[in-house]
């Protein structure tokens, strides 16, 4: 739902950038409108990751589909920067040959003012919930927002706060131009947000690609995980722990571990399923696979809580 009121909001504040744009002939304000619209359609792309990513698994895709998320959110970051970046940079560039000056600049203030305070609003949304989640795991707000598998929530944080950035690069530069009546600081201005929203493709483009080919947890996880694992009065030690995301807050767990007792191959084959049952019952492991350890292999040590 969140993502849908942003998906609105955005196309609400597109629309208005590009009548802007249209009335005053500014170069930054159409680097702005087609940063809007690029947001937009960004956000189609993760309401398609959510839906496709909760799909339950099956037996084509016993691991589930929750790396499709990461597929539709790469797409997006691709959008950013081609409909985004690309665009406003290129139209910049123009600009500073034609040198085209900004009628009714108050336009484009007040449109520039509106776009911040809605913008702000939902950036401060999404701050608040990654300071929120980033204390819960004991780590800074800015690790936690690049480190996450949460992918909506990252990009949102971060198209968020290149909105906000890219408002005042758009309010400075026809300002500047106001001030000097020299157009060239409309043009760079373009050229700035076209900049500033390839950098945060880059980085979106970079974080979906390694969750993709896969990324481990953090080793505070792995050893909460391990510590888990002992805590069961079943396993006497761990010898082997693989975990790895495989979508939005969902893990694979691989593991070999040593029972305790000396049962039957058929009990013990009972007792691993059963354990494996009780860890995928957990919110966040999408599947979970156990295996017996050889006796000469090396018991991991995952330290205290």
């Amino acid at each position: 739902m969140t993502v849908i009121i942003a998906f609105l909001a955005n196309v609400l504040v597109a629309t208005a950038k590009t009548i802007a744009a249209i009335v005053t002939s500014s170069a930054s304000m159409v680097a702005e409108a087609a940063h809007s619209w690029a947001d937009a359609g960004n956000e189609i792309f993760l309401i398609i990751a959510d839906r496709r990513s909760g799909r339950a698994k099956d037996v084509r895709h016993p691991l589930g589909y929750g790396r499709s998320a990461f597929v539709w959110s790469l797409i997006a970051a691709f959008g950013i920067f081609t409909a985004g970046s690309i665009v406003s940079i290129m139209h910049g560039i123009q600009e500073l040959a034609e040198r085209n000056p900004v009628e009714s600049p108050t336009v484009a203030y007040i449109v520039l003012g509106v776009s911040f305070v809605l913008e702000g609003v939902s950036f401060t949304q999404a701050l608040v919930r990654s300071r929120r989640l980033a204390q819960k795991h004991g780590t800074s707000t800015w690790d936690y927002v690049i480190d996450t598998s949460d992918t909506t929530l990252r990009a949102v944080f971060f198209e968020d706060a290149a909105a906000l950035i890219g408002l005042a690069l758009a309010a400075g530069a026809i300002a500047l131009h106001q001030i000097t009546g020299d157009a060239i600081w409309d043009a760079v201005g373009s050229i700035l947000v076209g900049v500033l929203l390839g950098i945060v493709a880059v980085i979106l483009i970079a974080r979906n690609m390694a969750f993709l080919v896969g990324t481990s947890v953090t080793p505070e996880l792995r050893a909460r995980a391990g510590r888990a694992l002992l805590s069961s009065a079943e396993i006497e030690r761990v010898t082997y722990l693989h975990i790895e995301y495989v979508g939005p807050n969902r893990l694979f767990l691989v593991a070999e571990v040593d029972l305790s007792g000396d049962a039957r191959e058929h009990d013990v084959a009972r007792r691993l399923r059963d354990i494996e049952r009780r860890i995928e019952s957990h919110a966040t492991i999408e599947t979970a696979v156990l295996s017996l350890s050889v006796k000469d292999e090396t018991s991991l040590k995952f330290g205290p809580a």
